[in-house]
């Protein structure tokens, strides 16, 4: 079995702080997975995924993601992932439109001023229309409702074509309402795209039945696991 994430007895603080943020984690995640990860405020949630993408490094313990060992390959595995930051929201007169904003996940893969090859112009029109926001492309970015803000990220992130891909708190900008229909959207997309999907989220309702794992943390521990398998 090839794991997306596999963690030793990991733990890590943020630069400067005395007090650890994740302590003793054991975690491995297959490849394909969908996962919820949850807990309260402040429990460490955001810590992993940022342990993951390799903006933290690991006091103690071994980390592995897509094989690679991190940090020291942080590079060549920020490449192969998609991450959605909690705080993506921007103002009105934020000036790019909708589709300069998706576009930029593709910025690591190109030189300036590179036009779109004709594969990369269906990767992006797929995506668009697998999202359902094909019709506000060419809308600026920062007039859009934070639910459409949030199908744009996910959409500049899913042009990578990532190997893992890092959501967090997807919901935090999306009515009750609407959870579910995204919830379900992620899951197709593991589906379509055969994509290991990590979703810290402290609204589980949406998800519970839909994801492979759930992983508690409280304290910087992992104090529960469920798995369907």
């Amino acid at each position: 079995m090839e794991y997306a994430v596999e963690m030793y007895n990991v733990s890590t603080a943020y630069p400067k702080s005395n007090d650890v943020a994740l302590s003793n984690i054991n975690l491995t995640v297959l490849q394909g997975d969908f996962v919820l990860i949850t807990g309260p405020n402040g429990a460490g949630k955001t810590t992993l995924l940022e342990l993951i993408i390799g903006f933290l490094k690991p006091l103690r313990g071994a980390l592995y993601v897509l094989g690679l060992k991190m940090p020291e390959n942080r590079m060549r595995v920020r490449r192969m992932c998609g991450y959605v930051m909690q705080n993506f929201m921007k103002p009105p007169e934020t000036p790019y439109t909708a589709l300069e904003v998706v576009l930029m996940g593709l910025a690591p893969f190109k030189k300036p001023f590179d036009g779109l090859s004709e594969w990369e112009k269906d990767l992006v029109e797929n995506v668009l229309q697998l999202l359902g926001i094909d019709n506000i492309i060419d809308k600026p970015f920062g007039t859009l409702s934070g639910g459409q803000q949030q199908r744009i990220m996910l959409a500049r992130a899913l042009i990578r074509r990532p190997k893992l891909l890092l959501l967090d708190e997807p919901f935090s900008s999306i009515d009750r309402e609407s959870r579910r229909e995204f919830a379900e959207l992620l899951y197709d997309i593991r589906n379509s795209y055969k994509t290991t999907i990590l979703v810290v989220s402290h609204d589980t309702e949406p998800l519970e039945d839909l994801v492979d794992g759930i992983i508690k943390l409280k304290d910087g521990h992992i104090v529960d696991e469920k798995w369907t398998s």
